[in-house]
């Protein structure tokens, strides 16, 4: 027992104090005797997760030490041959990233040529100049965090953490060639670099945005900066992904102050009288509206959002300060119209499931109390999925299809089958897991070989040649990388 102990502390000396033990079991020692030499044989298993990235490491040793044996030699040669064993065994657990792995398989592979070279091209790795996208960077950070996990290696970790640092110096300020210089919340230099997210974050459009004494231009506007809230979402999920994958609680506080800053100036009460609504699209300061009517689904995602923030920052081991949502979220929750979700375009539609997905995560952690929202979700996205299939649209070539608002919907159908697997490993199912739930989830298992269908489409090298590929490459080939390893953006890894 003395010597494990001493192996322990050894492992905690090489820098593992935010990694757990999950077992350390010996096996046997063999006394067998041959050639006057005893031959000691040990089977050791460690298995560890590091907190911070959620890695796990797993090594199973199998050993034999060759110890002379004499009949009145002391037992401290075999002890000290046990160190040796020992030493080498910490030295190998404290570099995990040095353990030899199988190869990743051709979904894993792509996935890791595709961020390489999104990457490259947007000067998150390279010296180019940055060419940052609120939407597709925040897929980005989660994909980085799932190769991470499914590699174990940490270097895409820091490219997660470097590409948040990027977009909050990039689209937390003010465009190059705006009048207006600095933050965009108008903090000083020290104020923002520690609340980066204070005043929202740019879309990150070619165009600068529309000046109020410009008259609205609905083609223009596409192309227009300004913020959108329910880019602003996806940026908080982001955040909080990190946070809930490395445990440093100063993403989910950024994550919340965005939260709280987007609510109070994307929602209003109309002067007329009535419930509250939304924006679609405000100024880059946040000023005036660019686009009044509201997102179909921008109060939903608001909600769940503001639920999964809120149960990040209650699940944390020390107090992280930031604001509290709790108004936020009843406001913006009374703003859900529940018979107004249906939908059937594709990146709406995997956004219900994706929404859906979250709820069903957040009620198995115990941070969600509304289990009637789960079955609403897949009531909607059923019917929306239904039409979908059979209008023909993936029929089309192309050159007249959309790649990341497929994908959207590739990376949807990843969620349900995420769900059905979760449901088929559960002995006992969870109260929410109502009938109704059951029976609309496996109606939409049916659906997930649409998910396939559409990945291999945009996975065929002769359809990635198209323009409407090459013209939103960035976005779709993140996108595609988030289709073929989901599970970054998807899973929200618990915090206990």
């Amino acid at each position: 027992m003395a010597l494990i102990c001493a192996a322990l502390n050894l492992v905690k000396a090489n820098g593992l104090r935010s990694n757990k033990l999950y077992f350390w079991h010996l096996i046997r020692f063999s006394n067998s005797v041959d050639n006057g030499f005893r031959h000691p044989i040990g089977h050791f298993c460690i298995a560890m997760q590091n907190d911070h990235t959620g890695v796990y490491f797993r090594a199973n040793i199998h050993i034999m030490i060759k110890v002379e044996h004499r009949r009145k030699e002391s037992p401290m040669r075999s002890f000290a041959c046990l160190m040796i064993l020992f030493l080498s065994l910490a030295t190998a657990v404290a570099s995990p990233q040095e353990e030899a792995r199988p190869m990743p398989d051709s979904r894993i592979r792509e996935a890791i040529e595709l961020m390489n070279g999104f990457a490259e091209r947007t000067g998150l790795s390279s010296e180019r100049p940055q060419q940052r996208y609120l939407w597709t960077d925040a897929f980005a950070v989660c994909n980085f965090l799932g190769l991470s996990r499914m590699t174990g290696e940490m270097r895409y970790t820091e490219l997660a953490l470097r590409l948040v640092d990027r977009v909050h110096n990039t689209l937390g300020r003010h465009r190059d060639d705006d009048s207006r210089t600095g933050w965009i919340s108008g903090l000083s230099e020290r104020e923002g670099e520690d609340h980066p997210t204070r005043g929202g974050l740019r879309i990150g459009k070619g165009l600068p945005e529309r000046r109020p004494d410009q008259a609205f231009d609905e083609r223009l506007e596409w192309d227009r900066d300004g913020q959108y809230f329910h880019y602003l979402t996806k940026w908080m999920h982001a955040l909080d992904q990190l946070t809930r994958s490395t445990g440093k609680p100063q993403f989910n506080v950024w994550a919340r102050e965005l939260a709280e800053t987007a609510h109070h100036a994307f929602t209003y009460i109309p002067p007329v009288g009535g419930p509250r609504r939304m924006y679609w699209k405000m100024s880059i300061d946040l000023k005036r509206p660019l686009v009044s009517s509201m997102g179909q689904h921008d109060p939903l995602d608001g909600y769940i959002t503001y639920v999964q923030l809120r149960s990040t920052a209650a699940g944390l081991s020390r107090a992280s300060g930031g604001p509290e949502l709790k108004n936020e979220t009843r406001e913006v929750q009374a703003m859900i119209v529940a018979d107004d979700l249906g939908t059937a375009d594709p990146l709406g539609l995997g956004g219900l499931l994706i929404d859906a997905y979250r709820v069903e995560q957040l009620l198995r952690q115990g941070g969600m109390a509304d289990p009637h929202l789960l079955e609403t979700l897949l009531a909607a996205s059923l019917a929306g999925l239904q039409y979908y299939a059979a209008s023909g649209e993936l029929q089309l070539p192309a050159e007249h299809r959309l790649a990341f608002r497929e994908l959207g919907l590739a990376i949807g159908l990843h969620a349900v089958r995420l769900m059905g697997e979760a449901v088929n490993r559960d002995p006992i199912q969870p109260s929410f897991m109502t009938d109704g739930v059951r029976l609309r989830l496996r109606k939409l298992m049916q659906y997930v070989p649409v998910g396939e269908r559409i990945e291999s489409f945009w996975r065929t090298p002769e359809h990635r040649r198209s323009l409407t590929w090459s013209e939103h490459r960035d976005i779709n080939e993140v996108m595609l990388a988030t289709s073929l390893v989901p599970e970054g953006f998807l899973v929200l890894p618990s915090l206990h």
